[in-house]
């Protein structure tokens, strides 16, 4: 079968070929613990289940539920951006509900990049914000995160030609998969870089709620006359535990997600309707339900770099995220690090190599598997380390 020009250029997801090392693994007899991936094992809200089972009966609710969102779902993420940032929302034109963020991510780029634009992308960073540019046929172009810049862009070092060609610029606060927090000023440097340079800032914020020891991350819609050059991405899947619902929002500037919303309406038909009563319903949850949450996922990340640390690792705990990002023992590449860990302890991580060739050198750590298996791993980890081995990498394992 021939192969569409566009796919050439995209690699396979690499998360696809570390499902398949670790289904050999179980095969095998591995008893697989896998912190790898982002999947919170926790569950919704329990007013939003609830309400769930009860609209599943309702009449007409398994019909098709319309392109742009129930008036009830768009004005309760009005009201949780209102409650949550301080930021006015018009719910008719400057929200757009998702099938899971990451599938408006890929539209957006349809929408606005044409074959040639530039598009700005964090490097490490989520696949999509460069796969959604190559199937629009744009150009994605890294910009480096860099631990000594606690992981915020240097908006100096892009050079003038490219800011010039760029079209979109993607971040990501808190981030994935450095766990780094952005602070309102820096959001109000990357919206004045948008506004001098034409550029629509495209602002992924999925962990804002998952934050700890008082962080609490912003919203780039709190920088005053943003609305005007940003849209902001959410997903209820680390906000609400609802991974396998795939719902999200893009909120913020109005003709942009029109743009979106002509794109969607072409491709999908919307939210099934008990799932967007159930989302608006979860959306009204109060701090103290987000505070239990997130003193759970705080224990395990604590655990994680204990365990992380006795191996010859260097991490701490991170201030938001469901991750730690694991600086590797010296003489060994990401993907090396990782399979060793498998191949030892059965124990899955994410090689940093995944995020892009910045991540290099560390490994991505999730929290999201209950904490008795998380105590495990650490176990794990504690034995491999006291072994010696991670002081003898082999040759094929060096960078």
């Amino acid at each position: 079968m021939r192969r569409a020009d566009r796919l050439k250029r995209i690699p396979p997801y690499p998360f696809v070929s570390w499902n398949r090392r670790c289904r050999e693994a179980t095969a095998r007899g591995v008893d697989v613990i896998r912190l790898d991936i982002g999947d919170p094992d926790l569950v919704p809200p329990g007013p939003a289940l609830d309400c769930l089972r009860r609209s599943l009966g309702e009449p007409g609710c398994h019909r098709y539920p319309g392109y742009s969102g129930t008036p009830t779902l768009r004005a309760a993420i009005a009201a949780y951006y209102a409650r949550r940032f301080g930021v006015t929302l018009d719910p008719e034109s400057q929200i757009v509900p998702l099938l899971g963020s990451k599938e408006g991510i890929v539209h957006l780029p349809l929408a606005l990049v044409n074959p040639g634009e530039a598009v700005l992308v964090p490097d490490p960073g989520y696949a999509p914000y460069r796969v959604g540019t190559i199937l629009a046929g744009g150009e994605p172009v890294p910009f480096r995160l860099r631990a000594e810049q606690d992981y915020l862009p240097d908006f100096d070092a892009i050079p003038t030609e490219i800011a010039d060609r760029a079209v979109l610029m993607w971040l990501n606060y808190p981030n994935n998969p450095t766990g780094a927090v952005a602070d309102v000023d820096d959001l109000a440097t990357a919206v004045d870089f948008a506004r001098r340079n034409d550029i629509l800032l495209c602002h992924d914020a999925p962990y804002v709620d998952v934050a700890f020891d008082g962080c609490r991350p912003p919203s780039v819609l709190q920088i005053p006359g943003a609305v005007d050059v940003a849209v902001e991405f959410h997903s209820l899947s680390k906000m609400l535990n609802m991974p396998g619902w795939r719902l999200g929002m893009a909120v913020g500037n109005p003709d942009a997600l029109a743009l979106l919303s002509l794109v969607k309406s072409n491709v999908d038909s919307g939210i099934f309707s008990p799932l967007q009563a159930a989302a608006a319903q979860g959306l009204s949850v109060d701090d103290v339900w987000i505070s239990f949450r997130n003193a759970i996922y705080r224990e395990r990340l604590s655990l994680l770099v204990q365990g992380l640390t006795a191996a010859g690792f260097r991490a701490s705990v991170p201030r938001a995220t469901l991750y730690v990002w694991a600086q590797v023992p010296s003489g060994w590449t990401s993907e090396a690090v990782a399979q060793h860990l498998l191949d030892e302890t059965g124990v899955v991580v994410a090689p940093g190599s995944f995020f892009g060739s910045s991540g290099e050198g560390y490994v991505r750590v999730s929290a999201t598997v209950p904490t008795e298996r998380i105590r495990e791993a650490v176990a794990r980890l504690r034995r491999v380390s006291s072994d010696g081995t991670f002081g003898r990498p082999h040759a094929e394992h060096r960078p």
